[in-house]
């Protein structure tokens, strides 16, 4: 590989040595794009945004969500919902560094175009997550230099932690900020404390059988005030794998996961968005199963 914007499968990351992988993270550090925490987008130009969700390692299916981004000729966006790392399949070793260096070369292939919202496994340099497995992911494949983790993690910390679309579209890991009026939105993001990034990272939908214990749960009320405050209709998010492909609250919200781990729930699934329109609904968005996932799985109606 010549530069950072060249293409690099998981396969060759693993088979970098330690000085090839500092390469590799320097020409990152170099290219790969550092977004406001509220990235809000501008898509003319763009037909269509591919939305994918927790990935887990899963380069696999990764593999598959980039395809999709990148065929046919047509100008597309491609947005990460979060949590590329930790809880790797079995047949992707090492699964979370490559992942996540494949992941960012592709941002810095297409800074303009593709963008990987931290989820809770990419903040944890910040706040703990379990299993973290990425310390020693790093450490087997190139020695035990701690700066290499950082270099990974701080790349990933690049990401933003929310998204709008212009048609009425917000992206986030897990939550929202739970604020009532547009002013307070606003000013959500200047300066957001720890419990700001619990609502965003680690919120659960109160629908989900989940309990962390970190952030506030949410539910339909609270979606439908923040939705009014911001001239928003649609949330596609990810964290919750139990209700990965039912769309709730109206057909307004829907948790993705695009990891082979979670596909016992509701598949490997990803979103396409129209990006020429407002939408109104879950009815504007197509939801695809990728051929990675080994049975099908019904989005439900």
């Amino acid at each position: 590989m010549t530069d950072a914007s060249a293409p690099i499968s998981p396969e060759d990351i693993l088979a970098l040595d330690a000085p090839g992988a500092d390469r590799l993270l320097g020409r990152l550090e170099a290219s790969v794009p550092t977004w406001p925490p509220l990235a809000r987008l501008s898509t003319q130009g763009f037909r269509e945004a591919i939305v994918f969700g927790d990935s887990h390692g899963d380069w696999h299916s990764v593999r598959e969500v980039e395809h999709r981004f990148e065929s046919g000729g047509v100008a597309r966006m491609l947005i990460g919902l979060g949590d590329y790392v930790d809880r790797v399949p079995g047949d992707c070793p090492h699964g979370s560094v490559a992942n996540a260096l494949h992941l960012l070369a592709l941002s810095a292939k297409y800074p303009d175009r593709v963008l990987l919202i931290q989820g809770n496994h990419e903040a944890a340099r910040r706040i703990r997550a379990f299993p973290h497995d990425v310390p020693q992911e790093v450490e087997e494949l190139w020695g035990p230099d701690r700066s290499r983790y950082d270099r990974l993690m701080g790349l990933l910390e690049r990401g933003p932690l929310a998204v709008v679309l212009p048609n009425g579209v917000y992206c986030a890991h897990a939550g929202f900020p739970l604020v009532s009026s547009s002013d307070q939105w606003a000013h959500a993001f200047d300066s957001l404390a720890e419990e700001g990034l619990l609502q965003l990272l680690w919120a659960e939908c109160d629908v989900s059988r989940n309990r962390r214990g970190a952030g506030v749960p949410w539910g339909g009320r609270d979606l439908e005030r923040f939705f009014r405050s911001n001239s928003l209709r649609i949330f596609l998010r990810g964290h919750d794998p139990d209700i990965t492909g039912q769309p709730l609250f109206e057909g307004r919200c829907m948790t993705l996961q695009t990891t082979r781990v979670y596909q016992r729930f509701g598949g490997v699934i990803v979103a396409r968005v129209p990006l020429g329109h407002p939408l109104e609904s879950l009815r504007d968005v197509v939801i695809e199963h990728l051929s990675s996932e080994g049975q099908t799985y019904p989005v439900f109606d």
